[in-house]
C-alpha cells in the first residue's frame, strides 16, 4: 500500500523535506494510526533499532509541509543524540540545530527547530515555553521516560512544552522502576486497577523479529567462582548463578566483573572468538563492552589490547570527543568499543553485532536499552550475541525479551519472583544469624573464574554444564554469524540434543546416568515456567494453611527434600519435583 493510500486526501504525497523514502510497514502504520485520528499528544513505543526517529522526522516533515507547525523541538537524554538527531534530520531535508543553548534565546536563521536534552530544559523551562508560544510547534520528546528521571524534570518538561501545538513522544521501554509519572503521556486503570500508560501504537521486539527488522539474540550465560574480602575482614565465597541472598549475590557479581580476576579476561575472550565467527559472515562487525564505570571501562580495553594485540576505541561519559569516536568508530571496521553507560542507549551504530554486559544495573529499562544497541538489521540474518554473568535478574530480562511492558503508577501486583519472598528472607535471616549480613561496605575481590552456564534464546534454555573451553562452548561459540530467528532456534534445538545423546552414551559407558531434570535443562517458555512457580506457589500456600508452617520453612524443606536452587533460580524439573512432593504431602501426609 502507497503512502498516499494511508494519508488524508488533503495530504501531499511528497513533502519537499525529502522525507518521501520507503517507509517499513509499521512506519506506515504508526503514520497511518497518526494521521487518521489528530491529536495533540501521541506515544510510540517501538523496540530499540525499529526506526523511531524516520518515523518521528516524516511525522515532523508532514506537520511542516501541511503548516500546521511551523517549527520542531527534538528534546533527547543525551549530548550526542542530540547531533545523532540534527544529522538525521539533515538527512530528511530539516534543518535542526543541535548546536543551541540556552544562552542563544532564540533559534538560528535558517533552521527549522533545535535539538536539546532533558535535562537543558529542566535548566530554564520558561525560555523553552516562550520558544514553544513563539511559534505553532511540534515536540519530539525522545525516549521520553527520562523525562520521569526526577519530579523537576518531569515539572520542567510539563511547564516548557505545555503550549505546543503537537507532542511525539517515542520510546523503546516505557517502564521505569519507579512511579513518577511522564509527562504527557495517558495512563489509565488496568485489569488490577493501578494505573498504566497506554500508548498509541506499539511495535515490539517480538513483531520486528517477525519482520527482520531486528535481529534475533543469543545470550550466552557465564558462571564461576568467586571470592573475595568484606570491609570486615572476613573472606567470603560464591559460585555466581547458585541461589545466594541479594547481598551476596551482588558482591559475588561485582567479583566477576572485576578487571583483575579471571572472570572478565575469559568472557572477553570468548566474546572475541564469537565477534571472530561472525566476521567470517559479516566482515564490518564489531563488539562493545558496557563497562559500570570509568576506571573499569579503561582497565578493559587494556586487557583487550593485551588479548588482540590492537587497542580499542573507548567511550567515556564525561569527554567531549565521545561523539567524534563513536561516530568514527560506527563508519570504520575496527573490532572494539568499549563504553559506560552513555552508549547504552539510543546511539546507533548498526554494525555493532556482540556484546558484554559488564555492568551492574540490573533495571528491565537499562537492560532492554543495552541490549537494543545490537540489534538493529541492515541485511537478512545477521544475529547479534550478548555475553552476561549467570545473574537472576539479567537471565529473567533475557527470558522476557520480548514481552512489551507499560509504565505502572502504584505497587504493582507482586512479580512471580516477589511471591516467594519469605524463602529469601529467610535466606537472609540466617545470613544475619551468620554475622555476615554487611556486605556492601569496603570489600576486595580477591579472584575469580569463569565458566560457560548456557545459552538463552526466544525464552528457552540451551546447554549442558560444563567446564571452560569445553566443547559444548565452542560450538555455541561457533554458531553461524548469518542465521535468522527459526535458524537459530533449529541450530539451538539440535546442538542441545546431540549434546543430550553423546553425554548419555558416555554415562552408560561409565555405568552411570544422566539426569535430564538437572542438566539438559529442556527447551521451556517463561510462561511455562511462571505457570509452575505459581502452583508451586498456591500449593506452599495451602500447606501453610494446612500445617502452620511458614512459608519459608516450606520452601526450605522442600529444597532440602528435592535438591536444587531456590525457587527464582529452579529449573522447571525442580519445580515439578517440589510440586509433586507438596501433592503427596496432602495425600499421605508428610513423612
Amino acid at each position: 500500500m502507497s503512502r498516499a493510500e494511508h494519508l488524508p486526501p488533503a495530504f501531499p504525497d511528497r513533502a519537499p523535506w525529502g522525507t518521501a523514502g520507503k517507509l517499513r510497514a509499521w512506519q506506515e502504520a504508526a503514520l497511518e494510526s497518526y494521521h487518521s485520528h489528530p491529536r495533540k499528544d501521541f506515544l510510540t513505543v517501538a523496540t530499540p533499532g525499529a526506526g523511531k526517529t524516520t518515523f518521528a522526522l516524516r511525522v515532523a516533515a508532514d506537520l511542516l509541509e501541511r503548516k500546521i507547525v511551523r517549527a520542531v523541538t527534538v528534546v533527547a537524554p543525551t549530548e550526542h543524540l542530540k547531533t545523532q538527531w540534527a544529522e538525521a534530520a539533515q538527512r530528511a531535508g530539516i534543518r535542526i540545530d543541535a548546536g543551541f543553548r540556552n544562552a542563544d534565546g532564540k533559534t538560528a536563521r535558517g533552521f527549522s527547530g533545535v535539538a536539546v536534552t532533558y535535562a537543558g530544559v529542566a535548566a530554564h523551562p520558561i525560555l523553552h515555553r516562550n520558544r514553544t508560544e513563539a511559534r505553532p510547534t511540534l515536540v519530539i520528546l525522545d525516549e521520553v521516560h527520562h523525562a520521569g528521571d526526577a519530579k523537576s524534570w518531569g515539572e520542567a518538561i510539563l511547564e516548557a512544552f505545555e503550549p505546543a501545538t503537537r507532542r511525539l513522544a517515542l520510546t523503546g521501554t516505557p517502564f521505569r522502576s519507579d512511579t513518577n509519572p511522564i509527562p504527557f503521556v495517558t495512563y489509565a486503570p488496568g485489569p488490577d486497577g493501578i494505573d498504566r500508560s497506554v500508548p498509541d501504537f506499539v511495535y515490539g521486539y517480538g513483531e520486528a523479529l517477525a519482520d527482520a527488522v531486528v535481529r534475533p539474540v543469543v545470550f550466552l550465560a557465564y558462571a564461576g567462582q568467586m571470592r573475595w574480602r568484606t570491609r570486615a575482614g572476613d573472606e567470603l565465597a560464591a559460585t555466581l548463578g547458585e541461589p545466594l541472598t541479594n547481598d551476596l549475590t551482588n558482591q559475588a557479581w561485582r567479583t566477576a566483573l572485576d578487571p583483575g580476576g579471571q572472570w572478565m579476561p575469559a568472557v572477553l575472550r570468548a566474546a572475541d572468538q564469537r565477534l571472530n565467527e561472525v566476521r567470517r559472515h559479516v566482515p564490518d562487525a564489531g563488539a562493545m563492552v558496557i563497562a559500570t564505570d570509568q576506571n573499569n571501562a579503561r582497565a578493559y580495553a587494556r586487557l583487550i589490547r593485551e588479548m588482540t594485540g590492537t587497542a580499542p576505541t573507548v567511550v567515556l561519559s564525561d569527554d567531549k570527543g565521545a561523539s567524534k569516536r563513536i561516530a568514527e568508530f560506527s563508519d570504520s571496521e575496527d573490532r572494539w568499543l568499549v563504553a559506560v553507560r552513555m552508549v547504552s542507549e539510543g546511539v546507533d551504530i548498526p554494525r555493532l553485532a556482540v556484546g558484554v554486559y559488564a555492568t551492574n544495573a540490573s533495571t528491565p529499562l537499562f537492560f532492554a536499552q543495552a541490549v537494543g544497541r545490537f540489534v538493529r538489521a541492515r541485511r537478512k540474518g545477521e544475529i547479534a550475541s550478548v555475553f552476561l554473568p549467570t545473574v537472576a535478574p539479567l537471565l529473567k530480562h533475557a527470558a522476557e525479551l520480548e514481552l512489551t511492558r507499560d509504565h505502572v503508577l502504584g505497587k504493582p501486583a507482586p512479580a512471580d519472583e516477589d511471591l516467594f519472598a519469605p524463602e529469601e528472607a529467610l535466606l537472609e535471616a540466617a545470613q544475619r544469624e551468620q554475622g555476615n549480613g554487611d556486605l556492601l561496605g569496603e570489600w576486595q575481590a580477591l579472584e575469580s573464574e569463569a565458566n560457560f552456564d548456557r545459552v538463552m534464546f526466544g525464552g528457552a534454555e540451551f546447554g549442558l554444564p560444563a567446564s571452560p573451553g569445553s566443547v559444548e562452548e565452542q560450538e555455541y561459540l561457533g554458531l553461524p554469524g548469518l542465521l535468522d530467528a527459526d535458524q537459530v532456534a533449529t541450530v539451538l534445538k539440535k546442538r542441545q540434543a546431540d549434546q543430550l545423546k553423546a553425554a548419555q552414551r558416555r554415562a552408560r559407558r561409565e555405568g552411570s546416568t544422566i539426569a535430564p531434570p538437572a542438566e539438559a535443562r529442556p527447551v521451556v517458555t517463561s510462561a511455562e515456567r511462571s505457570a509452575l512457580r505459581r502452583e508451586l506457589h498456591a500449593l506452599v500456600g495451602a500447606w501453610h494453611h494446612r500445617s502452620g508452617a511458614p512459608h519459608g520453612a516450606i520452601h526450605a524443606e522442600l529444597r532440602r527434600v528435592c535438591g536444587g536452587p531456590a525457587t527464582a533460580q529452579a529449573s522447571v524439573d525442580d519445580l515439578r519435583r517440589r510440586i509433586d512432593t507438596l501433592r503427596k504431602w496432602q495425600t499421605q501426609g508428610k513423612p
